[in-house]
């Protein structure tokens, strides 16, 4: 049985038709400030925030916490300022030069024996952390088990779909935020929430709404992962 973990919420925007980026991977930008402020309101809940290098390569940055009300709460809280930004990437190829590594976070990596080699030795991240299985791949479930053990109590996942995925598949997610925005991007190869092989309809992760919210033109949807459902398994 999986050991204690931290609570994991998925946080994304998207398109009516569910895209959360366009066919060129172009940063997601077409949230309203509404849902920007949301969003910074889940990550000043989190102790930590995750994303994948792909996000990561779109945006360049990472979203941190400007708004006094959440700053202060979270120093009631005897939090940091700000919680750990972790990049998740096996390959460990991300551009050192990007703004993300001048921004005031604390930044983790999440990688292989492969994808730390060229970080060792330099001053980018504050840690990195190696966790696989015996074929080179991250343990997923092995991560979120050895970040529960560094008091890692919440965790908000902010992209992207390969990462959602992944998180499915080991049954690690417990909530969803996701904002619909009103626009249309479609194309075939644009990024969806949940990316990966898919899961077949009678496995499929199953979802209980627990808050719906409409601001203006868009509607910010919340969901609790329903986990009396069998082991999931992808296509």
């Amino acid at each position: 049985m999986m050991q204690k973990r931290p609570h994991t919420t998925v946080v994304l925007a998207m398109s009516a038709d569910g895209k959360i980026a366009d066919f060129r991977r172009s940063p997601a930008r077409f949230g309203s400030t509404t849902d920007k402020a949301h969003l910074e309101a889940q990550i000043a809940a989190a102790d930590a925030v995750v994303f994948g290098a792909g996000t990561l390569h779109a945006y360049g940055t990472t979203l941190t916490i400007s708004q006094p009300r959440l700053l202060q709460q979270r120093t009631t809280e005897h939090k940091s300022p700000q919680p750990f930004h972790i990049v998740i990437s096996s390959s460990g190829n991300i551009n050192p030069d990007i703004k993300f590594f001048q921004q005031p976070v604390e930044r983790w990596l999440l990688t292989t024996t492969k994808g730390a080699k060229f970080w060792q030795n330099r001053a980018e991240f504050d840690r990195i952390l190696v966790i696989e299985t015996t074929t080179g791949n991250i343990d997923t479930c092995a991560v979120w088990q050895h970040l529960a053990s560094l008091q890692i109590k919440n965790i908000a996942v902010l992209g992207g779909g390969q990462l959602v995925a992944s998180l499915l598949e080991f049954d690690l997610i417990d909530e969803l935020w996701l904002t619909i925005c009103p626009l249309i991007l479609g194309g075939d190869t644009a990024p969806t929430p949940v990316a990966g092989q898919g899961f077949l309809s009678n496995l499929a992760p199953k979802l209980e709404l627990i808050e719906v919210n409409t601001v203006e033109q868009e509607v910010f949807l919340h969901y609790r992962l329903h986990k009396n459902h069998q082991r999931l398994n992808p296509v």
